[in-house]
């Protein structure tokens, strides 16, 4: 019998390489806008779901999956009185999937923005349901198992799932599902932050490379995307600003080249964010990173 966990809030990891959660919840409130330093592989198993990732709105069905990098900012929408939430969600630090990975297997392949057919809700076959579904109760019968070789099983178990996953994205682009709703004028906006989040940037600035209004473009913004233009590039900037540190760059180089006017700012954004100093950030990461500014 396969148990699921309470309801847990974090979207920050615990353990070192991955995490696995399987939840059951009759009633949740929506999730806020947010990104996380790993791989995630959400499959749902019942409920009424919508997600948005970056600019992109996606209805997702039982049975279906969906793949987002760390780069993409998404936000889940739960509607509970119509079913219950049941779903895996598989987080994968960037560091184990590259371990697993060979020179003949990229397993970080299905992740890549820049392949061919990229997208995020992964649609799959009845047997290729089962097939995914079987592998996630397995992983999640080792997950906190202590008897002999479950550390093996966990690993070779995952190794088969992210397999599987990449086979099934490689295969035609047929399988991926287009956004339900999508606003040429906010995708070109959120496309420009994306490019330009290390430049200043402005309502008034997005508004004129969409050739749209200012108000236009606020409200379908705010409508689409679930937050305003103006916390959407601080948080695309901040994201960034992770990313890069995770790297091995300083605190002290990363403010400038992710859009910041000065330290001071950057240091209250991200310690707003994040509830950390981007020097103690940057530590956590790599101990050896060292940041040139005063943390004061």
């Amino acid at each position: 019998m396969v148990h699921p966990q309470e309801f847990d809030p974090r979207q920050v990891m615990i353990r070192p390489d991955f995490e696995l959660q399987f939840k059951r919840d009759a009633y949740l409130q929506d999730v806020q806008l947010h990104h996380h330093d790993f791989y995630e592989v959400y499959f749902l198993l019942s409920g009424d779901v919508t997600y948005t990732i970056e600019s992109r709105l996606y209805r997702v069905m039982p049975g279906e999956m969906l793949l987002i990098n760390p780069r993409e900012l998404h936000q889940v929408c739960i509607r509970s009185e119509t079913s219950v939430y049941e779903r895996y969600t598989l987080w994968v630090d960037p560091q184990l999937l590259r371990k697993l990975s060979t020179g003949r297997t990229d397993l970080c392949r299905c992740f890549d923005p820049g392949r061919p057919n990229y997208g995020n809700l992964l649609k799959l076959k009845p047997e290729e349901q089962r097939l995914i579904h079987s592998l996630f109760e397995m992983l999640w019968q080792e997950y906190d198992s202590a008897g002999y070789g479950s550390d093996l099983l966990r690993e070779s178990i995952l190794t088969q799932l992210l397999v599987a996953v990449n086979r099934m994205a490689e295969q035609d682009s047929g399988r991926f599902e287009e956004p339900s709703r999508s606003s040429r004028v906010v995708a070109a906006a959120v496309e420009y932050v994306n490019q330009h989040y290390g430049e200043p940037l402005s309502l008034d600035l997005l508004a004129g490379q969409c050739f749209v209004s200012k108000y236009h473009l606020s409200h379908e913004f705010n409508r689409q995307v679930g937050t305003s233009v103006h916390r959407y590039i601080l948080k695309k900037r901040l994201l960034n600003a992770r990313l890069l540190m995770a790297e091995g760059e300083s605190p002290s180089r990363v403010y400038s080249r992710c859009g910041f006017g000065d330290y001071a700012g950057f240091y209250r954004a991200f310690r707003t964010e994040y509830g950390v100093t981007p020097r103690d950030y940057a530590r956590s990461v790599r101990p050896s990173t060292e940041a040139v500014l005063p943390e004061a």
